[in-house]
């Protein structure tokens, strides 16, 4: 009797595993030191960004006919989650191949989809992305971004904050509100906005950790577009927002994973190599290492969810993937924020300095709490959706 060889259901494929091993590699001959002098210098990742895109990696999520690699979203995600436990996180994979790239490829016309996704995927065009405002926090109900036709024209108010990469981006997708006409009421629609467009303006944000990437809020006064414009359709609802948001969580949660990776792994060789008792590890001792393992099944767990959500939304099941795009955020977020404190702790004084390349990633790692949602509101969720509670807000 011979017995079958079964599939492992939760593996990745062959292709996967080939694709994390060759963003490794090249995420390696950068790694956090790079990273590092870009932050401290005012430079960017353009270098490496651009040879991600060279080598197909940026794309990976978009069609094969608009010149990306024909994967999905955990695919991409796999990417950004090896480039971050390398030490050098692509921030702006969340927003242009990731955000952009998904609404625009289901959304966009088929001229819309020939003009932006091949050169985002290729990463000569870096799209941003603004939906954030200062006074509707998480509440994207209250976005008051307006976008009014004017003859064959869009003309677009308001202003936008904490938007990530508008320096470096050549257009924003920029999040609105437009008039239906039967009701008076406004309802969101996307616009991609020039960055050199007459009226359109923007403000550093300075901020207390250390990234090649900037915020920005932006100032949109009276900015004229074409019609062609505005992507998926004007009456399409908020679906289309959301065709960008998962992804969003799901990338976040790559991030912050790959964030815990780094930080996991630079503790554990730390641990097990410094003695200060005898000629024990450090390693050996339970004060250190149980912190290190509890980290180690959180981050597992984590990667779990966002591999879930990933194959969710690949499946075409939008309100699976968001469920579990949220739970793996939060999940995520909370793995890096441990990760990073555990191996700061492990390094004692020397997690501090600049030398170890940690004491940054502390504030970085805390972001993943915070956006692109806070975990409150993913609670929220969880609490409504998920387990059918009345809604507290």
């Amino acid at each position: 009797m011979t017995t079958a060889t079964v599939p492992n259901p939760f593996g990745e494929p062959e292709e996967r595993i080939a694709l994390r091993e060759a963003v490794a590699k090249l995420a390696g001959k950068y790694g956090h030191d790079f990273v590092a002098k870009q932050a401290r210098e005012g430079g960017k990742m353009t270098e490496m960004w651009l040879e991600m895109g060279r080598n197909g990696f940026l794309g990976v999520n978009i069609a094969e006919e608009y010149g990306g690699g024909g994967g999905g979203m955990g695919d991409l995600a796999a990417v950004l989650e090896e480039a971050g436990t390398a030490g050098a996180p692509l921030l702006m994979m969340v927003v242009s191949p990731a955000i952009c790239g998904s609404i625009i490829g289901r959304c966009g016309t088929e001229e819309q989809k020939k003009r932006w996704l091949p050169a985002i995927a290729d990463g000569s065009l870096l799209m941003a992305f603004g939906i954030t405002e200062a006074d509707a926090g998480s509440n994207s109900h209250k976005i008051t971004t307006t976008a009014k036709r004017d003859g064959d024209s869009w003309v677009l108010n308001g202003q936008k904050t904490f938007i990530s990469g508008v320096d470096e981006a050549d257009s924003v997708l920029i999040v609105a509100r437009t008039e239906d006409a039967k009701t008076g009421k406004l309802k969101p629609a996307l616009f991609v906005v020039p960055t050199d467009s007459e009226g359109f303006t923007k403000q550093v944000i300075p901020m207390a950790w250390e990234a090649p990437e900037k915020q920005f809020t932006l100032f949109i006064d009276d900015v004229r577009l074409p019609a062609d414009a505005l992507v998926g359709d004007e009456d399409g609802g908020i679906w289309q927002l959301f065709a960008g948001l998962n992804p969003e969580r799901i990338m976040g949660a790559a991030l912050s994973c790959g964030m815990a990776r780094y930080a996991l792994a630079k503790a554990v060789e730390y641990a097990g190599t410094r003695s200060v008792w005898r000629d024990t590890p450090i390693g050996s001792h339970q004060g250190i290492a149980h912190p290190l393992a509890k980290v180690k099944i959180e981050l597992e767990q984590a990667r779990l969810l966002w591999q879930k959500a990933a194959a969710l939304y690949d499946a075409g099941d939008d309100a699976g993937a968001g469920e579990y795009a949220n739970m793996a955020k939060y999940a995520a977020g909370e793995v890096a924020c441990n990760a990073t404190d555990a191996a700061v702790h492990t390094h004692g004084g020397n997690g501090l300095t600049v030398e170890y390349g940690l004491a940054n990633q502390l504030v970085a790692a805390r972001l993943g709490r915070i956006a692109p949602v806070s975990r409150e509101m993913i609670l929220n969720y969880i609490a409504m959706h998920t387990l059918g509670l009345p809604k507290s807000y």
